[in-house]
């Protein structure tokens, strides 16, 4: 059966997560491509910085993702600013905790549970509505190759992750039959500040590095640019995709979890070590 194309370009979308990284990216190439776009953060001065880069028709909202009846008042507000129908959510805000199992702080997990996962649900709560009313668009849901993969020291990260995938599967199964999908997006290493802003209480590996210097270590193995995720995740919704993977990283780890679902993180650690071995030589170059 042939995959239904999707056009994004020239029609309205809504962008959570879109003060930096590759929500603002998204906002951009779509904007650039003539589509309104709708985009939301809970920073107000990285939403404000977004929207001044726009090219064409923007609704911005400071919005807190955890909140399911400001996400609910916040669809309401897009929808009476559409002027055509919305052609896809983007559910991208997300956040990072480092901690092992054993030291993980109880309130930094919640915190991320309720970003990652709650956000994501609450987003396609809100808009889910518009959407089937419409009879057409997608929700389009942000994990990770971390919700393919279970990484050491990223317990509260994968589980968030897993959980938007195995949500994100089941509407679309729920979906079926009717004019609107929902897509799950799997990035593998972006470079955003995602690591700088994470939550870290120690290092997890007891080695005393600091938050900055483990965001440099993720910094340097990361493979692709936000402006690159962008133009895969809109080129994945447009041609139908269920599921997309961002970047080469992400191939290897969908991979290695089908090929090797329970050793596949001796592959990964030396590919780690590797780039990072790489990254540092560049460094002094």
């Amino acid at each position: 059966m042939p995959r239904k194309a999707r056009p994004l370009s020239g029609r309205p979308a809504m962008i959570t997560g879109a003060a930096s990284g590759i929500g603002r990216a998204l906002a951009q190439h779509l904007s650039r491509r003539g589509s309104p776009v709708a985009i939301a953060d809970i920073d107000a001065a990285g939403l404000k910085e977004t929207a001044t880069s726009l090219t064409g028709p923007v609704l911005t909202r400071v919005l807190d993702v955890t909140d399911a009846a400001d996400q609910r008042a916040f669809a309401d507000e897009v929808r009476d600013w559409l002027t055509a129908p919305l052609a896809a959510v983007f559910n991208n805000a997300g956040v990072a905790v480092s901690s092992s199992v054993l030291d993980a702080d109880v309130e930094d997990d919640e915190w991320l549970r309720r970003i990652n996962f709650d956000g994501v649900v609450n987003g396609t709560r809100a808009f889910l509505p518009l959407l089937v009313e419409q009879d057409s668009g997608v929700i389009v849901n942000t994990s990770s190759v971390f919700g393919l993969v279970g990484m050491p020291n990223q317990s509260a990260y994968c589980a968030a992750k897993f959980a938007v995938r195995g949500f994100t599967d089941a509407l679309r199964q729920e979906l079926r039959g009717t004019g609107v999908s929902a897509v799950t997006v799997h990035p593998g290493g972006i470079t955003t500040n995602i690591a700088r802003n994470a939550r870290m209480r120690r290092d997890p590996e007891g080695r005393g590095r600091s938050k900055e210097q483990m965001a440099a270590e993720f910094e340097a193995v990361t493979l692709t640019s936000p402006e690159k995720a962008a133009d895969v995740i809109r080129r994945g919704v447009e041609q139908g995709r269920a599921r997309i993977l961002v970047g080469p990283d992400a191939y290897l780890f969908d991979t290695l979890a089908r090929v090797t679902p329970t050793h596949y993180f001796a592959v990964i650690g030396l590919l780690e070590r590797t780039l990072r071995a790489r990254g540092r030589k560049q460094a002094r170059a």
